[in-house]
């Protein structure tokens, strides 16, 4: 008699604690996932893809239809260089057709966030600078504008004095915005039931799964790798609360 094991999976002990109250969870419906969008290593390395992760749908393309991973969107970063070497006086940086006040040249990082900040479509957590006092300065974009690809910062160095020629320089070295362009940049909604998806090697090409549209979520036990960035929450904001 052969008693031999012919197929092995992983105990799948679900955890919820992601969920931060029981309303919402009757509200999922059925999608099928198309598993060739998810990616092993990042959403299944042991072969079941966690409930909490963020889903989305594409709706373009040759996978119009199905439902994958939300593909995540990058916050726009620009840095602000100073060059030419003043020795005094002051800059100003525009920001969508608005002006902040004179900034000196040898300003530190949080004397720029500030002045961004005091700008009136610029809201505290927008931006942060970091860097060295008179720069170079790296402006991360954040909060409301998390995942945007927001308008280029503009310099004005009239106020410098000294050195040779003293100028500000402005680069956009992160373009904010999703690299999707079929949707999987659109976050619906975390799934429901964590899921086995991978049994010896062996995947199927879909699988039907539970997709949670609204409630209450406790960000901090989201499984690794669940796709909630700044972007995520912001959109998903709309049906979700999450208790931090």
């Amino acid at each position: 008699m052969d008693i031999s094991v012919r197929k092995t999976s992983p105990l799948i002990v679900e955890d919820r604690s992601w969920l931060g109250d029981v309303d919402g969870t009757q509200a999922t419906r059925s999608i099928t996932l198309l598993l060739s969008l998810f990616t092993k290593n990042t959403h299944y390395p042991n072969g079941v893809i966690k409930s909490g992760t963020v889903i989305a749908k594409a709706t373009a393309g040759a996978n119009a239809g199905y439902w994958g991973p939300y593909a995540g969107e990058a916050s726009e970063v620009q840095t602000a260089t100073i060059t030419g070497g003043p020795t005094g006086g002051t800059f100003t940086l525009t920001y969508n057709g608005e002006t902040t006040a004179a900034i000196a040249y040898n300003a530190a990082a949080s004397a720029v966030q500030s002045a961004l900040v005091a700008l009136p479509n610029v809201n505290a957590g927008d931006v942060t600078v970091t860097g060295s006092a008179g720069g170079p300065y790296t402006i991360t974009f954040g909060g409301g504008l998390a995942g945007e690809n927001v308008a280029a910062i503009t310099a004005s160095a009239a106020g410098l004095t000294g050195g040779s020629t003293p100028g500000v320089t402005m680069a956009t070295t992160t373009v904010g915005g999703g690299t999707a362009t079929t949707g999987l940049d659109v976050p619906v909604g975390f799934l429901f039931n964590t899921l086995l998806v991978e049994i010896d090697s062996v995947v199927p090409t879909k699988v039907g799964a539970p997709l949670q549209e609204r409630g209450f979520i406790r960000p901090a036990f989201l499984p690794a790798n669940s796709g909630l960035d700044a972007n995520a929450r912001r959109v998903l904001g709309n049906h979700f609360i999450f208790r931090d």
